[in-house]
């Protein structure tokens, strides 16, 4: 397996052949086992980006690599959780964690035994047996992210999951998310519009700063790990907030 587990090389997009386009010859790298966080203002390609690497939109120049392989077809080689969780409202938690194994093949009962063992390490035990309209908006999201590991990637793609969270909520769930990162060994790309929620989780961070996007500003986390909700306030990480607010200010039209 590469140590890079994503790559892309002078990667270019638009929507529409002779269009202005939304990527032209970008280039980065994600290593293995890190969480990089995506930050900018709306409509600067962030979601393209995420597209691109799933596979729903196919670039027109350059090469994209998962875990070091090209494939012709990106769907499935890595786990997508968007902003809506998508549940189904017909299927108990249960059997809306088991669909990504029943998609793959796996029997029903086969693919249920696997996530009952899984269900008290993501806080869902006890509640199997509900369905998503009796959930808090925190263990909606629990049970997507299940969802989205059970895909079987190591590289998953988290868009602005928490955003629709009350802010104590809202928190938890980044610890939580931390903690199951570090258990799983998974290489995140997260999207998200709050600079204290991207300097808690991330390595690094990449802020699109031009349209099209050639290159990301790229800020280093000055952060060790663990770490905990408080460490985002010490002088280090603060400077670094004041200089990714003034380069996203920079950028908003109004």
């Amino acid at each position: 397996m590469s140590k890079f587990s994503l790559e892309f090389e002078d990667v270019s997009f638009s929507y529409h052949h002779g269009e202005k386009a939304i990527l032209e010859g970008l280039s980065f790298l994600v290593n293995e086992g890190e969480f990089v966080s995506i930050i900018g203002p709306s409509g600067s390609g962030k979601s393209t980006i995420f597209k691109l690497i799933t596979g729903l939109e196919d670039h027109s120049g350059g090469k994209i690599a998962i875990n070091g392989e090209v494939y012709g077809n990106r769907l499935g080689h890595v786990g997508y959780m968007p902003q809506q969780d998508l549940l189904m409202p017909w299927r108990t938690v249960l059997e809306n964690a088991a669909l990504p194994l029943e998609i793959q093949g796996a029997t029903k009962t086969d693919a249920r035994e696997r996530v009952v063992k899984l269900l008290d390490q993501f806080g869902l035990k006890g509640v199997e047996n509900k369905y998503p309209s009796d959930l808090s908006g925190g263990m909606k999201q629990r049970i997507s992210f299940l969802r989205t590991v059970l895909s079987g990637s190591n590289v998953l793609l988290l868009d602005e999951p928490f955003s629709a969270l009350d802010a104590i909520t809202r928190l938890a769930m980044q610890e939580w998310l931390l903690d199951q990162w570090e258990k799983w060994k998974l290489s995140i790309l997260f999207i998200t519009h709050d600079v204290d929620e991207a300097l808690f989780l991330s390595d690094r961070i990449f802020i699109f700063t031009e349209q099209p996007v050639r290159k990301f500003v790229e800020v280093t986390v000055p952060l060790g790990r663990p770490r905990g909700i408080r460490d985002i306030h010490s002088p280090e990480v603060l400077q670094v907030k004041e200089e990714l607010i003034e380069q996203l200010r920079s950028k908003v039209k109004l």
